[in-house]
C-alpha cells in the first residue's frame, strides 16, 4: 500500500513543482510572449469547444498507427528472416546502412512531392522512422539467441514452425519489444514535424497554424497534448509488453 501511495504521491509532487516553475517563470514575460499554465488550460478548452482538439488528435492518431502498424508487419518478419540468415544479412546489410543513417526529415521534400498534401507524407515519414529501429532490435534479438535453445530443438526432434513459435519468437521478444519502444517515440516525433510541413490537420498543423496567428499559448497547449498522447502511447504498449510475458509466464509487473 505504501509503495503505490509513493508512486502517486512523488508523481504528483513532481508534477506540481514543475507547474509552479513554470508559473514563477512566465510571470517574468508578457503572457503573449510566454503563457502561464492557467492559460494553456484556457487554450486547450477553447479547442474543445471549438470542436478541432478531438479532429487533430484522431487524425494524427490514425496516422501513426497506419505507419507504425505498416512498418512493424514489414521490418519484424524481414528482421528475423536476416537474422535467421547470415548471407542474406551481408548481402543487404549495405543498403540497410546506407539508408538508416538518413534522417526522415530529410525525406519530406520528396515526401511533399511525390504525395502532395495530406496523410500520404505524413505516413510514409512516419513509416520511414519506425521501419528501421524496429528492423535493427529484430535482426539483433534473432542473432543474440543462444544456440543451445536450437540444439535442443533439435535433439527433440521439433519441427520448424514449433521452434519459430516456442523458441525463436519468446526469446527475441525483450529485444523486440526495445525497437517497437523505440519505434514509437521516433514515429510520434516525426509525425508532429511531418504535418507541420506536409498537412493541413492534425496536431502539428495545429501548432505550425497556431504559430501563424501568434498564439503562443495555443503552440503551447499543442505540444502538451503531444507529450500527454506520447506518455500515453507508451504506457499502453509497456502494458502490452506486460501482459504477453506474463502470457509466456516471465516475470514483470507493470510499474
Amino acid at each position: 500500500m505504501a509503495d503505490k501511495l509513493i508512486k502517486i504521491v512523488v508523481p504528483t509532487a513532481v508534477v506540481a513543482a514543475f507547474l509552479l516553475i513554470w508559473h514563477a517563470a512566465a510571470s517574468f514575460y508578457p503572457e503573449e510572449l510566454f503563457p502561464r499554465p492557467l492559460n494553456i488550460g484556457l487554450a486547450i478548452i477553447e479547442l474543445v469547444n471549438a470542436g478541432r482538439l478531438w479532429s487533430d488528435i484522431g487524425i494524427s492518431l490514425f496516422r501513426l498507427g497506419i505507419a507504425y502498424s505498416a512498418a512493424v508487419c514489414c521490418a519484424v518478419p524481414l528482421g528475423i528472416l536476416l537474422g535467421r540468415c547470415p548471407l542474406c544479412l551481408r548481402g543487404i546489410d549495405p543498403l540497410v546502412q546506407l539508408i538508416r543513417p538518413i534522417s526522415p526529415i530529410a525525406w519530406f521534400p520528396l515526401a511533399v512531392l511525390w504525395f502532395g498534401i495530406g496523410n500520404a507524407p505524413a505516413i510514409f515519414i512516419i513509416f520511414i522512422a519506425s521501419f528501421f529501429p524496429v528492423l535493427m532490435a529484430t535482426i539483433g534479438a534473432i542473432r543474440t539467441i543462444p544456440q543451445s535453445y536450437y540444439k535442443v530443438s533439435r535433439n527433440f526432434g521439433a519441427k520448424p514452425s514449433l521452434v519459430f513459435i516456442s523458441i525463436i519468437i519468446p526469446a527475441a521478444f525483450p529485444g523486440i519489444m526495445t525497437g517497437l519502444h523505440i519505434a514509437l517515440g521516433t514515429a510520434w516525433i516525426h509525425l508532429v514535424a511531418g504535418e507541420m510541413l506536409g498537412a493541413d490537420s492534425g496536431l502539428g498543423f495545429l501548432i505550425i497554424d497556431a504559430r501563424n496567428f501568434l498564439r503562443t499559448d495555443l503552440i503551447m497547449a499543442g505540444m502538451i497534448l503531444v507529450g500527454l498522447l506520447g506518455l500515453i502511447l507508451n504506457s499502453l504498449i509497456t502494458l502490452a509488453e506486460h501482459v504477453i510475458n506474463r502470457r509466456w509466464g516471465k516475470s514483470g509487473v507493470p510499474s
